[in-house]
């Protein structure tokens, strides 16, 4: 059985999406074990403790980022986690967190990278124009919204969208691919060439 580590910062819809993905089957041979929030009254927090999942709380204020990803490491590495999934947890990670999880860490944004990374990405779509955005599960590096892409889908922009619209079309889609890719990564075989996450036949 394997076991994941889901950070947060907010309300965790993402998170409760890859529990109960866990559970049902969607995500094989793997359970949520964990998750860390660096906001203590984050909603999240309260809903991973109904569904069973322990939750620990640790505050990055006051305290260098490499030195906060520290302290969440030995958090996860006493639990012998497999993979740290990050949903909606809104902070940078130290270059040596990622490196010390390499390939082992991954992220859902609200586009299609490489088309509009960090913050407000729905108002970014809205206000370039485009006729298409979605969402992309990506292996997390050093650099913002920016690892190899493991899975993207794609939700038509309409006219009369707004940032809270877009939002919630691009949301059910997050909630859909996330547990796919991390059932992939899990389970399945693959190899990295680069930027591109390739599958590779048993």
């Amino acid at each position: 059985m394997k076991n994941l580590a889901i950070l947060i910062s907010g309300r965790g819809s993402n998170m409760e999406s890859l529990i109960k993905a866990t559970r049902d089957g969607r995500i094989r041979n793997a359970q949520a074990a964990l998750v860390i929030s660096n906001i203590a009254d984050a909603p999240g927090l309260h809903t991973a403790s109904k569904l069973g999942v322990e939750t620990l709380v640790l505050d990055h204020r006051g305290k260098k980022r490499e030195e906060h990803d520290r302290q969440m490491a030995a958090e996860i590495d006493a639990r012998n986690m497999d993979l740290i999934c990050l949903a909606g947890y809104m902070r940078l990670l130290s270059t040596w967190f990622t490196q010390e999880y390499e390939n082992r860490i991954l992220n859902i944004h609200p586009s299609l990278l490489p088309a509009f990374p960090g913050l407000a990405a729905q108002q970014q779509a809205i206000d370039h124009g485009v006729k298409f955005s979605g969402c992309t599960v990506h292996i997390v590096d050093e650099h913002l919204d920016h690892g190899p892409i493991v899975a993207q889908s794609v939700v038509p922009v309409l006219a009369s969208d707004t940032p809270e619209s877009l939002a919630s079309k691009i949301l059910v889609e997050e909630h859909r691919i996330y547990p796919e890719a991390v059932d992939f990564l899990l389970n399945g075989r693959f190899r990295i060439d680069g930027r591109r996450v390739q599958a590779v036949d048993a």
